[in-house]
């Protein structure tokens, strides 16, 4: 367990998602701040069951998939998800505010932590990664929320 990256999805990006606010532009793509927090507290809950999915990734590049998960290699500047993933367009919004959005982020960011203290064997499907454990989960939080975080200008 890397014990840094589980800190700082768990503590220190809150924090600094904390700072975000509905003016802030992003360096690239087309969420706005809101879009932003609803997609990663999507992703979280994908994590840990609360949210459905399915795989998008042909079973033979899972293990290149992977290699890359597992590797020190961040995601690059306006790297983007399957279309077959998240559309062409951010999804409609699902709560009433940005305010809303964050304490939902931070709830189901607490709820991943407490699913895989009670199953710490439990692997759960990533729809591009496959079947993640909660390590390799916390990787690609980690990669994931850091990305976004550049992508706002927020580390």
């Amino acid at each position: 367990m890397n014990i840094e990256k589980l800190q700082f999805i768990t503590v220190e990006s809150i924090e600094k998602l904390n700072a975000l606010t509905e003016s802030i532009q992003p360096n690239w793509g087309v969420m706005n701040p809101q879009e932003m927090i609803e997609h990663l507290e999507y992703v979280f809950a994908i994590s840990i069951e609360k949210n459905g999915t399915k795989l998008y990734t042909p079973t033979e590049q899972l293990p290149a998939y992977k290699a890359f998960l597992l590797s020190d290699k961040q995601f690059r500047e306006n790297t983007k998800a399957p279309i077959e993933m998240v559309g062409e367009t951010p999804a409609p919004l699902r709560y009433t505010s940005l305010v809303e959005a964050k304490e939902k982020l931070t709830n189901t960011i607490k709820d991943f932590t407490t699913f895989f203290e009670k199953n710490e064997a439990r692997q759960t499907l990533h729809p591009a990664f496959g079947m993640l454990d909660y390590n390799e989960w916390v990787l690609m939080h980690y990669k994931h929320v850091l990305h976004h975080l550049k992508q706002f200008e927020l580390v």
